[in-house]
């Protein structure tokens, strides 16, 4: 019997006709996303949906959804689909990382055209037979400082396109290499100085719990007198409220926002300011931009229904099914050890070598590899997969390096992960037990033996009477229950180090009060998904 697909949202002709080539049964019901009890009663029915942003794939959705093998997303974000319900059914989450990066770019400089010389307005005023001319006083964009928060994929090109405008463009990134900073021919900078030379500031970072509300009050103060700040990314980014006051006021000269902490925005602090400018998320909404994600999420999807082949999965390695059987445990290790030292690494990464030792070193190590450079990066960008975390590390000019050895020793095999910054190398090593759990061995050079939780609390200090006490003691007074405690030192007296597993996240007041203790050098509160293998 031939595989059954939903398309439930609005998806071309062309896109449904390919599933229907390749031998899918089809079933196309562009509206049903919208009504959640019809999609609940017939959910069951399919073995893949394919969906834009309409449909809500909640975790109701998954359990019902009895035959449910993969969610193809024709877009990037995925907010929409209950990520670790799908994880947990078994059920793939594809989405199409770089379909629409040109036309988001292309939004966001639009945006920047339309605030910079108040077309809105003037067309508004125009259109009703006022001709005010002196009003609409504009400014140029050449000669002018772009700040760009954000130099990946998006943010890359729009910069691209400023240099072609001759504007001065600098960009802050955490994660943008000197080197790949030099050949986009933008200088990098810290935020600080961002906000302080920029004539025109543009965000293109995800939302994450680093990049919420990063132009906040006290970062909008600080910008320079005049500037414009153009917001195609992600609503949330951005302090809406202090910038709709800060706009009243005269020090910020205008902003063009496609995205709003709330969607649909139907009442928002930015509306009805003189020279603001609004639109309602269309920064992927251009007809090439819609057909190109459509397309490949039909491509996709049939590819994993037809031959198992799994490409641009979110919850997912792309290998063979035979592969899985035998690498599962240990691309859950890759991944894992590479998301520990993306967590812990702030600074912009020069260099990722991936050490494989013994048993391992004979497996497929471009997926193991693809794992682990894909947990680093997650802090980059959370929704980055196996597929386009190598290309995203390579665009910032990350240079990855394998070692494969086989010698024996306490371990059947094991990997080991290390990155080079400016100032610094860190490294972390795991392994897998018989019992098929990962485990990290090894942190810094130092020994361990630790499980590895959905919660974790990491800690370096002096080897010193205490620091079991002291960490007890506050992660107790504070409802945080220790599930598991691992210590590890270089010598007596030395450096050491601790790796709690905890049953909830370590709030940032209890992390403060475990600073305020003076033991401690280092102290990060870590979380791990679990992934489908």
């Amino acid at each position: 019997m031939a595989p059954k697909v939903l398309v439930s949202d609005k998806l071309s002709e062309t896109a449904v006709q390919i599933f229907r080539d390749r031998g899918i049964d089809v079933d196309f019901q562009p509206d049903l996303g919208k009504d959640k009890d019809r999609l609940l009663a017939v959910i069951d029915q399919y073995d893949g949906l394919a969906i834009r942003s309409a449909t809500k794939v909640t975790e109701k959705i998954i359990k019902a959804a009895k035959n449910l093998k993969v969610v193809g997303r024709a877009g990037i974000g995925v907010d929409n689909v209950d990520k670790e319900a799908a994880s947990k059914k078994g059920v793939i989450v594809m989405n199409t990382p770089f379909g629409n990066m040109i036309t988001t770019a292309e939004h966001a400089m639009a945006m920047m055209f339309a605030v910079a010389r108040q077309i809105p307005e003037a067309n508004a005023s125009t259109q009703v037979g006022k001709w005010e001319k002196s009003k609409f006083m504009g400014v140029e964009l050449t000669g002018k400082t772009l700040g760009v928060i954000g130099a990946g994929n998006i943010g890359g090109i729009v910069c691209d396109r400023a240099l072609g405008l001759k504007m001065k463009v600098i960009a802050y990134d955490p994660y943008l290499g000197q080197e790949k900073a030099d050949k986009m021919g933008v200088e990098k900078v810290d935020l600080e100085a961002l906000l302080t030379r920029s004539d025109f500031i543009t965000l293109h970072v995800p939302l994450t719990d680093q990049t919420r509300n990063i132009l906040s009050r006290e970062n909008l103060l600080k910008t320079k007198k005049g500037v414009r700040i153009i917001n195609c990314a992600r609503g949330g980014l951005v302090d809406e409220t202090a910038l709709s006051e800060l706009l009243q006021s005269g020090h910020i000269a205008g902003a063009a926002f496609d995205v709003f902490a709330v969607e649909p925005a139907i009442e928002n602090p930015l509306f009805n300011l003189p020279n603001v400018v609004c639109t309602p998320h269309l920064g992927a909404a251009t007809t090439e931009a819609q057909e190109n994600v459509a397309l490949q999420v039909a491509e996709q999807m049939s590819d994993y229904l037809l031959t198992g082949a799994v490409s641009n999965a979110l919850n997912m390695p792309s290998v063979t099914a035979e592969e899985a059987k035998v690498m599962g445990p240990w691309l859950l290790l890759a991944g894992h050890l590479g998301n520990f030292i993306g967590q812990l690494t702030d600074e912009p990464i020069k260099a990722v070598n991936i050490l494989y030792d013994g048993s391992v070193s004979k497996m497929n190590l471009d997926a193991l590899n693809c794992a682990a450079i894909s947990g680093i990066m997650k802090r980059v960008n959370p929704d980055v997969n196996m597929v386009s975390a190598p290309v995203i590390a390579k665009e910032r000019g990350i240079q990855i390096s394998t070692t494969n050895q086989d010698k024996s020793g306490a371990f059947e095999g094991y990997i080991k992960v290390t990155v080079v910054t400016d100032t610094r190398e860190r490294s972390i090593a795991g392994t897998v037990f018989s019992d098929k759990k990962p485990r990290f061995i090894q942190i810094k050079g130092i020994n361990i033996d630790a499980e590895i939780a959905s919660n974790m609390l990491y800690t370096t200090n002096k080897d010193v009477p205490g620091i079991i006490g002291a960490l007890g003691l506050t992660l107790g007074t504070n409802g945080v229950n220790i599930a598991n405690f691992t210590l590890g030192r270089a010598a007596s007296g030395g450096e050491a180090i601790a790796l709690l597993s905890v049953d909830s996240r370590v709030p940032a007041p209890v992390v403060k009060q475990l600073k305020e203790t003076g033991l401690f050098q280092q102290i990060k509160p870590l979380t791990f998904e679990a992934t489908q293998s």
